[in-house]
């Protein structure tokens, strides 16, 4: 086998390379299965545990050898052989970052021009672009390449970790790049160079607030990881012109033509660095034909469950993830819950609901029949909008509590059933549902679907007003939501947490760049069924005569 893929080598094709190398090594694997009715990596986890080698265990990696020249993802496999299993970075995470991996590759292939990375901290993805940029550089050492961040010493610490890739006899680097050596470094300007001493470095280090001059350049890649080194830093105002305006000014003018851009960090805010970037890609404000990619992958996934919980234990569980998202809660700060780890940035500047002006209560509703109990309905029919449906008890001095929420981005075949036992368990009289996009007949369906059950409430829907975009009709309500009670986040469902996320998220000033508004449009919707007009005004419940039930004594 590894004289076959030896050979086709010699051709000098390396997608030919690649496809025999893995062919190769999935016979050697169907060999092993069949043997041994176990896997590649048990037979190798076995080997280190006996400490007993193994030639098939060679074989498969002398394979692999050949394609990691060429493919990324066989060279972080390949230059971590000779370490424990347990201690290896990249093969326990794979299942997660094989998909950057892969978008690397598209990136050193010239299949993009521009590609960006976003997940939440300590997952593992500068670490990567350490091994991708040991990689990149010696498939070719003569284009410079250049790394910058938000701090020198950081910008230091990058070019070192490559150095120790290249260096450490832990890693198998030499063996799939025997020519390649450091020739020159400066751990001052923190440069390296591979094979010749050249006067743009093969790789340099640098952070923003140490300045790039003329010694630094990037012809093959520019990298840019956490450009900003905080929430404090974003929240200044004239700190961000000013660094927006060197990132413009400095850092891409280092970027020579055809110099590939891979960025990496948090987006801390719809006008930092990246998200800027992005918008400017997204406009098509970039010289034509530029390609590009951005990839964000949040902590928790639709169902609340981790994305990164990854082989021994060197990620993140749910719990780890739940208990780091309490923590944000509890202070009240859930927009950086957001930022870092969801990949969600949320502008605190124009934020109109703040958790600190909310109020809330514990889950238990005051001891007495409530005035009315009703709904307001935001319909959405899947996809990126959410259907968001409250639940108020109004009660006789005025007050409003939001028990219970309705909140699922699902097709209507799956939310139209919660409402439904939503209405039956809260006992709910009376329903607003905006008759915009699909409305009024979702609406109608859910009325047919509770008469058959024999339950019969007022539903009405209408269409918003036209004179007042959503956001200002939002504005005009905030005052009256803002007296709502809403549940402390100990006793929170994943709906409702999902639904108090996405109020606080809302914003006036930027609500035209991101949408956040599902959940403060369905509790303006509330306050206008309430009070009966959309002027931002409140207006007190009247009693309903006939509806009477127990609530204690």
């Amino acid at each position: 086998m590894e004289l076959a893929v030896r050979l086709v080598d010699e051709i000098g094709d390396p997608k030919w390379t690649i496809e025999v190398a893995h062919r190769a090594m999935n016979v050697i694997r169907e060999h092993i299965a069949t043997k041994s009715r176990g896997t590649f990596e048990q037979l190798e986890q076995l080997s280190q545990d006996q400490k007993q080698g193994f030639k098939i265990i060679n074989q498969y990696y002398n394979c692999m050898r050949y394609a990691a020249k060429y493919e990324l993802d066989s060279f972080c496999l390949y230059v971590e052989r000779y370490r424990p299993k347990k201690e290896r970075f990249y093969e326990p995470r794979r299942k997660r970052l094989k998909m950057f991996v892969d978008a690397i590759q598209d990136l050193e292939d010239d299949k993009l021009d521009e590609l960006y990375l976003h997940c939440p901290p300590r997952i593992g993805k500068s670490q990567l672009v350490t091994m991708a940029t040991t990689w990149h550089c010696a498939r070719n050492d003569e284009p410079s390449n250049l790394y910058v961040t938000y701090s020198n010493t950081l910008g230091g610490a990058f070019v070192d970790g490559v150095m120790e890739l290249i260096k450490d006899p832990t890693y198998a680097f030499s063996e799939v790049f025997p020519y390649e050596s450091i020739a020159h470094t400066d751990s001052e300007a923190h440069r390296m160079n591979l094979t010749r001493r050249k006067k743009y470095a093969t790789l340099s280090g640098r952070g923003m607030e140490a300045g790039l001059n003329g010694q630094f350049d990037a012809k093959g890649w520019l990298i840019l990881d956490d450009l900003h080194e905080g929430i404090n830093e974003v929240l200044n105002q004239d700190l961000l012109a000013k660094k927006l305006k060197f990132f413009n000014n400095n850092v891409l003018s280092r970027q020579k033509q055809g110099c590939k851009i891979i960025g990496i960090g948090t987006i801390w805010s719809l006008n930092d660095i990246f998200c800027t970037r992005h918008e400017f890609l997204e406009a098509g404000l970039a010289q034509p034909g530029t390609r590009y990619k951005i990839i964000k992958i949040p902590a928790m996934n639709e169902k609340d469950e981790s994305n990164f919980d990854y082989d021994y234990d060197v990620g993140f569980s749910t719990a780890k993830y739940r208990e780091i998202r309490a923590r944000f809660e509890n202070d009240g700060d859930m927009a950086s819950w957001m930022a870092q780890y969801m990949q969600e940035p949320v502008e605190r500047e124009g934020a109109v609901f703040l958790p600190e002006d909310m109020k809330y209560y514990n889950g238990i509703l005051p001891n007495e029949e409530p005035l009315k109990v009703c709904c307001a309905c935001d319909v959405a029919l899947g996809g990126d909008d959410y259907l968001s449906f409250p639940i108020a008890y109004v009660y006789e001095d005025g007050s409003v509590y939001i028990d219970d929420v309705v909140y699922d981005n699902a097709e209507k075949k799956f939310t139209k059933p919660q409402i439904i036992d939503k209405i039956f368990e809260h006992h709910i009289t009376s329903g607003y549902f905006e008759a915009n996009q699909g409305g009024e007949g979702y609406k109608d369906e859910v009325d047919a679907a509770l008469q058959e059950k024999g339950i019969k409430i007022n539903l009405r829907s209408e269409y918003a007003p036209t004179d007042k975009r959503k956001a200002q009709r939002i504005w005009d309500k905030a005052g009256s939501i803002r007296e709502y009670y809403f549940r402390d986040p100990s006793c929170r469902n994943k709906q409702y947490r999902m639904f108090m996320t996405n109020l606080f998220s809302f914003n006036f000033k930027a609500n035209q760049k991101h949408k956040h508004q599902d959940a403060a449009d369905s509790l303006a919707s509330l306050a206008y069924f309430l009070e009966g007009t959309w002027a931002n005004a409140r207006a007190e419940a009247a009693i309903n005569p006939f509806r009477r039930r127990q609530y204690g004594n």
